[in-house]
């Protein structure tokens, strides 16, 4: 597990989280106010407060009796407000530390990242990543699918999800100095696959037509039934679903860009292992997904990799040597490269006139840059004396292959987003690219390869992590989770349906940047100027 400095986090506007503490002073009973302790807590709770009446578990009956009257009816109670009504989870004498802590979890089928949230502050202590342990049950999500196929497989695919969750907190908050029965609530984001697992909620029906879920909402749960390190009692939130391809990820996502309360149009895209795609703004918002993620992700050409440390990140090309200049994360010696190197890498070779518009490199080109391998001519991006593995890393053409069936997946996707409400790229106002792939993508070379649309680099927007954002904001403010189910209702949902029309532009998009000249104006590169002679 590693701390993620380039996490952005969140300052909320307001603080109003789903746990909340209330210092309360009563009046001791008496011979004449024989009120039962319980009873004159919680009514004293609604009446100076302004709540409704909150209960108390069976379990916590006696602790808190007798924390009642080892206070001397001087207390600090912290209470959850879960769908059903308010629960007082915490019951502490009135000089007691305010300490209220949660976290937030990114739920993703290849990393998962941890918000630690200080709940009375409304501050960020760290955010965390950690590998997802279902990694060793399948690489892909239809792997850990079948594997789930029995009890038993699913049962693990719950044990290790939830045994990695708890090792991350018992080790931050070890790190923090936090008491783990301190932790009163938690937000969890993830896509429908990952929802299903963590709940233990039956996948069968998930990889099957119809392709339903088990359930795409549950309320609000408590800690004790999902086996978390937290305050037994403490609330967990987790975000539903909207169908089998459409996850509490994504709404989590479109919670933190706000794209449902603009007036004007907006897109989000978050690429993960599949690229999901929502257009829309205040009045309706319509999604679809496409499988144009692994690619971009970096985890399908052989060199690919995720982003993180020895990772080639960005890429420049001298336009007469063909000799590049690269940036790696973490300052390490590469050892892969990332999605945003692979877009990086193709725009640059192919504005240098090493790569056509078909996508094949030009052995004709004067560089000893342009190699052969067992899959053919191949770009040595950095030789093996300069690597962290002690091997060449080069880029066939087979790499390049695929991802440009990637970008042009993406581009299809969202041009038949905006085909199917009538309007054009330029009618969209703001472009949101969410996750590790939107912090690191840099808008021209996106550009420069067909796989976003040629507009104003002004209106592209990095978000971050936006499924951790979301998940931060609904601990920090108890009313967004109204506003999830909000979003949920409005989003319609588009089947991408391989008919005649969209394979014709997908195969349009294989080009660089496209077969369509006049659809990428910004983009200059060496073939241009000979199609214009022509």
């Amino acid at each position: 597990m590693s701390e993620t400095a380039q996490e952005t986090t969140l300052t909320p506007q307001s603080l109003n989280p789903p746990v909340q503490r209330f210092t309360l002073t009563l009046t001791p009973p008496s011979i004449g106010d024989n009120t039962a302790d319980i009873d004159r807590l919680a009514r004293g709770l609604a009446a100076r407060f302004g709540i409704p009446v909150p209960r108390v578990s069976l379990e916590n009956i006696n602790r808190f009796s007798r924390t009642l009257w080892e206070s001397e009816f001087e207390v600090l109670a912290q209470v959850a407000f879960f769908e059903e009504g308010p629960e007082i989870i915490h019951l502490g004498p009135k000089e007691e530390p305010a300490q209220s802590y949660g976290f937030a979890l990114d739920l993703g089928s290849t990393t998962m990242t941890f918000y630690f949230l200080d709940l009375a502050r409304g501050e960020t202590a760290t955010v965390v990543t950690a590998a997802n342990p279902q990694a060793r049950f399948g690489d892909d999500i239809l792997t850990r699918l079948h594997f789930a196929g029995d009890v038993q497989g699913l049962g693990e695919l719950r044990r290790v999800t939830v045994d990695a969750v708890n090792r991350a907190v018992e080790t931050t908050t070890g790190e923090l100095g936090w008491d783990p029965s301190l932790l009163m609530a938690a937000a969890i984001a993830g896509n429908t696959t990952m929802t299903h697992f963590f709940l233990g909620l039956d996948t069968f029906h998930l990889i099957r037509e119809p392709y339903i879920p088990a359930a795409n909402r549950v309320g609000p749960l408590r800690a004790r039934d999902l086996g978390l390190m937290m305050n037994p009692f403490g609330l967990v939130y987790v975000f539903p679903n909207v169908g089998s391809y459409f996850g509490g990820d994504l709404l989590a996502g479109i919670l933190h860009s706000g794209i449902y309360e603009r007036d004007e149009l907006a897109i989000m895209i978050d690429v993960g292992t599949n690229a999901e795609v929502v257009l829309g703004n205040s009045e309706w918002l319509l999604a679809c997904a496409g499988a144009a993620g692994p690619a971009l992700e970096g985890g399908v050409v052989a060199v690919g990799m995720t982003a993180g440390p020895g990772a080639v990140e960005r890429v420049r090309i001298h336009r007469e040597t063909g000799e590049p200049d690269i940036e790696v994360m973490g300052k390490e010696k590469p050892v892969g490269v990332c999605g945003s190197g692979l877009i990086d890498l193709v725009a640059e070779l192919f504005l240098t006139g090493v790569l056509t518009v078909q996508g094949k490199l030009d052995r004709s080109f004067p560089t000893k840059r342009i190699v052969e391998t067992e899959d053919g001519a191949g770009y040595l991006l950095v030789s093996k004396e300069q690597t962290g593995h002690g091997k060449d890393i080069v880029v066939t053409n087979t790499d390049i292959n695929i991802l440009l069936k990637s970008k042009a997946a993406m581009y299809t996707i969202l041009n038949v987003m905006v085909a199917k409400v009538g309007i054009g790229f330029d009618d969209v106002e703001k472009f949101f690219v969410a996750g590790t792939f939107g912090n690191h993508i840099d808008p021209n070379m996106a550009v420069s390869i067909g796989m976003i649309p040629d507009i104003s680099k002004e209106k592209f927007v990095a978000l971050g992590n936006a499924a951790g954002l979301g998940a931060c904001r609904v601990l920090f403010d108890r009313a967004q989770m109204s506003k999830v189910d909000e979003i949920a209702r409005k989003i319609t949902y588009v089947e991408l349906n391989v008919d005649q029309e969209l394979m014709n532009t997908f195969r349009a998009a294989t080009f660089l940047p496209h077969t369509d000249l006049s659809l990428f104006p910004s983009v200059k590169f060496p073939g241009l100027k000979h199609k214009e002679e022509e």
